[in-house]
């Protein structure tokens, strides 16, 4: 990838990394209302939260951040593929 492209690319990965970011905040709290009956996810300083909660509670948050992540990943590439010709990544 050319360094124009580089740079071209730069804000458009951290705008797409924001909307991902909120995008993943909103579906584990959806996620976890209709798994619990709380709704919000406990802290790790709430000490009336069992262990197996609190760690079901990061496991879950992990696994839809890490899953957004990918998903927002890719496409912002493709779509920066589409309009410069280029793959970021390379």
């Amino acid at each position: 990838m050319s360094k124009a492209a580089k740079i071209a690319y730069r804000p458009f990965g951290l705008i797409s990394g924001i909307a991902g970011g909120l995008v993943a905040g909103a579906i584990f709290k959806q996620v976890w209302r209709r798994i619990s009956d709380e709704d919000d996810a406990p802290d790790a300083l709430q000490s009336e939260y069992p262990w197996r909660q609190l760690l079901l509670a990061a496991a879950l948050q992990g696994a839809v951040y890490a899953v957004v992540k990918a998903a927002v990943d890719r496409g912002g590439a493709k779509a920066f593929e589409r309009w410069t010709g280029e793959w970021p990544g390379n």
